[in-house]
């Protein structure tokens, strides 16, 4: 906690009031144009890797960047609600999903959920069938999980018809840690250097 306080000193003194401005007027609500899907590694901010100041984008993360099924229930779904949000509430124009290499929970699909794991393995089986198709390659699990991600936003009926209205554009990428290199998914469905 300490050096969690010591960080917000920093921010107060430094950021918070270079930006005040920006600050009382996001105060106001928020509208941000995108919605980034990402994982929850500690090394991929995604305000950081695209350069974002607060307000620009809407960030929901989860274990491995994953969509879960579109399943109405009267479960917790944190997931869901956050997209249910960027669309219905926030009208966000473009939803991302940003894996990254060397992805924890990737590799937790493939070779099983630490000992002990309680909610880890049912997630990460949400990749099974990227699996079926990468097969037991990492970086071909990290790149098919995206694409399973891209098609399960659109089981979600209100991101389907958005999608379909043209006023929501799906996105996948995935960043590299180790050389900050990006890869965005093309209309063929391979991965290019950003």
């Amino acid at each position: 906690m300490k050096k969690l306080l010591e960080g917000y000193q920093r921010f107060r003194v430094h950021r918070w009031h270079a930006q005040k401005a920006l600050y009382r007027e996001l105060d106001k609500g928020q509208a941000p144009p995108a919605c980034v899907i990402s994982c929850c590694d500690s090394r991929v901010d995604p305000a950081a890797i695209f350069d974002a100041e607060p307000g620009d984008l809407f960030i929901v993360r989860n274990v491995a960047n994953l969509i879960p099924p579109y399943a109405p229930s009267t479960g917790l779904h944190g997931t869901s609600t956050a997209i249910e949000f960027a669309v219905l509430g926030l009208k966000v124009e473009t939803m991302l999903v940003l894996g990254h290499a060397r992805c924890g929970g990737v590799a937790a699909a493939m070779t099983g959920a630490p000992a002990g794991s309680v909610f880890l393995e049912g997630w990460v089986q949400l990749l099974d069938e990227a699996k079926a198709r990468a097969g037991r390659d990492q970086g071909a699990l990290e790149l098919e999980s995206i694409k399973v991600s891209l098609n399960r936003l659109l089981t979600f009926p209100f991101v389907a018809e958005a999608v379909a209205a043209g006023r929501l554009k799906l996105a996948g990428a995935r960043f590299s840690i180790f050389d900050g290199k990006l890869e965005v998914l093309d209309a063929s469905g391979r991965f290019v250097a950003a």
